[in-house]
């Protein structure tokens, strides 16, 4: 199927498309302050848990790893509280994809981010929010829900979701309404379990997602760990399933992207975000 970045943008617009949203989608966000850009990838995540310095190689391969190693020496506070620095404390400027993404407002979105910018571009209209958890008792699933009213966060269960209003689904959390975050090996094992059987998905979602396609911007196919939340997250596809922003695509990410019914287009972030924007229907 052969399909333009312009005729991708009507299409998220619709909702015929979903955003799927990685790190790269964070490109230009930086400290107000510092200039910092936001930690975003898994590289960047490690140095910023670890006071800029890298950790042994085995550790520097994914986040989850190091995040695994920090909560068995310190903690799993200790990991919470760099993430909730990090994400709640810190003041970031705006992405340009999320600035771009604000102006379009689609339906619906995946973001396997833990910032708050998406949630920022729908801060003025009601919408749904669903955040993975993980390691929890009192529940069978591994989300949370919340219904934003144009002002506040209201915690509710999958009956009262509004299907009519937006719906932005962050697998690995946020600070708000209130921090839930999932970033260690352990919290990804049972995370990845339960989205495998289903129990990490609401209902809602499940119906919604049929034969959906979607647009992958700003994440890369070369771990596990995000190969697999993706492949849960897109059960029930349409296909092709959808097509992948990634410039200079390695032969591992070729094949996958073949395997799993995905077109690579090899663009970037700045080449999406250079569209212009449709109107949006919310």
């Amino acid at each position: 199927m052969s399909i333009t970045l312009a005729s991708l943008a009507d299409e998220i617009a619709t909702g015929a498309v979903v955003p799927y949203l990685g790190a790269g989608a964070l490109i230009g966000a930086v400290d107000s302050v510092t200039h910092a850009p936001i930690p975003a990838d898994s590289d960047s995540l490690i140095l910023a848990m670890n006071n800029g310095q890298p950790m042994a190689p085995r550790l520097m391969w994914e986040f989850p790893r190091a995040a695994m190693n920090v909560e068995l020496k310190r903690g799993r506070a200790a990991v919470h509280r760099f993430l909730e620095t990090t994400y709640n404390q810190r003041v970031w400027t705006r992405a340009p994809l999320h600035d771009w993404l604000q102006t379009i407002r689609p339906p619906y979105v995946i973001d396997v981010n833990r910032d708050t910018q998406l949630q920022d571009s729908y801060a003025d209209i009601p919408h749904t929010l669903i955040r993975g958890i993980a390691r929890i008792g009192g529940t069978d699933y591994r989300f949370r829900l919340h219904h934003y009213d144009g002002e506040n966060y209201h915690e509710i269960n999958q009956e009262a979701v509004d299907s009519t209003l937006p719906i932005l689904f962050k697998p690995l959390g946020s600070p708000r309404p209130d921090a839930t975050y999932i970033a260690s090996d352990a919290d990804f094992v049972d995370y990845i379990t339960e989205l495998m059987g289903g129990f990490a998905i609401p209902n809602f979602v499940k119906t919604l997602r049929v034969n959906k396609r979607y647009l992958f911007i700003g994440l890369r196919f070369q771990r596990d760990t995000e190969r697999m939340i993706m492949s849960d997250m897109i059960y029930s596809a349409a296909s092709p399933a959808g097509w992948a922003l990634i410039p200079e695509p390695t032969n591992k990410e070729r094949r996958f992207c073949e395997k799993k019914d995905i077109v690579i287009i090899e663009a970037d972030v700045a080449d999406l975000v250079a569209i212009e924007p449709p109107q949006p229907i919310f």
